[in-house]
């Protein structure tokens, strides 16, 4: 079964498009996938059927700016609003309370991809004592540049250019995420994955953001939601007894080849916090769409929430 479903955005301004595939069984639980930035979520529909044949209920959206949700608000790719950080955290929690309302008293985890990871760790300083567990997938630590980069877009707000997109400060941002990648920046993504059809579907996908302007105050926007998710402070805040699974590739910059992961696990030990750390050695920033490994991926998350599942029994 799906269900297509609306929301009026944290933002104030969009109505959030989003969609819960609900599998022909007696369901154990419900999933939450948030995709990450200049994608959609329907790129995740692998994923997606493999959940439901694990027999949960799959939850997801198009945040604001980006794929469906942009199509319907006319003029706003890569715009996200005006209302701050949280705006796409705030959604999801939105989309968590409709899934809740049709299908209640089920145990509820989260899987973030990339700023997906991000959303949902802000996520859980706030609503994690309504989760089961969460996976996080494709994140990091400390992000490279990203003051300096908030300093360049404050600039270009400052001069009346939110709304325009400044290249050589998304480059500051995000350029150096091309260092390792052999075959060179051609098509801008190539970080995502080894694959050249991956790279090829994600660049022409008509539902990507990816190639087309994210604008400044956005920018800034993301930029302010990394910040928010950094050090122990941020670890602090996440409840104690929250099961975490956190995995990436060790080739992926986004991690900083393995070492932002950790720190990430880390902020979490460090503060009492209970982690599972997997990554996939020789693997860049989607794992999930790599062919030889995906399923590993799929089934690692699956064992992952049956296993809380299981020890809450």
């Amino acid at each position: 079964m799906l269900h297509e479903v609306s929301f009026t955005s944290y933002n104030q301004r969009d109505e959030v498009q989003a969609w819960i595939y609900v599998p022909a069984c007696k369901p154990k639980g419900i999933v939450q996938l948030i995709h990450g930035f200049g994608e959609h979520s329907r790129r995740y529909l692998s994923m997606i059927v493999y959940f439901m044949d694990a027999d949960y209920i799959v939850a997801a959206d198009d945040h604001v700016g980006h794929g469906k949700t942009a199509m319907v608000n006319e003029g706003t790719w890569g715009d996200w609003g005006d209302k701050g950080a949280h705006t796409m955290m705030e959604d999801e929690h939105s989309l968590h309370d409709i899934v809740v309302g049709m299908y209640p008293d089920l145990p509820y985890f989260l899987f973030g991809h990339s700023m997906g990871s991000f959303i949902v760790r802000d996520y859980i300083t706030k609503y994690g004592d309504e989760l089961a567990g969460v996976t996080i997938c494709g994140t990091t630590g400390v992000f490279p540049h990203v003051e300096e980069a908030v300093a360049l877009f404050d600039q270009d707000i400052a001069e009346g250019k939110g709304k325009e997109s400044d290249g050589d400060a998304a480059a500051t941002l995000m350029g150096w995420m091309f260092s390792r990648c052999q075959e060179g920046a051609k098509l801008g993504n190539e970080w995502i994955c080894h694959d050249p059809n991956v790279q090829y579907d994600h660049a022409n996908d008509p539902f990507d953001a990816f190639t087309k302007p994210t604008n400044n105050i956005a920018y800034k926007m993301f930029c302010e939601m990394i910040l928010c998710i950094t050090g122990k402070e941020w670890a602090e805040k996440v409840p104690v007894d929250l099961p975490i699974y956190n995995i990436a590739g060790d080739q992926d910059p986004v991690g900083q080849y393995g070492t932002g992961v950790y720190q990430v696990s880390n902020w979490l030990i460090d503060t009492g916090h209970e982690v599972i750390t997997k990554l996939y050695s020789g693997y860049r920033h989607e794992i999930h769409n790599y062919r030889e490994i995906q399923y590993d991926v799929y089934q690692g998350i699956v064992d992952f929430m049956d296993e809380v599942l299981e020890s809450a029994r």
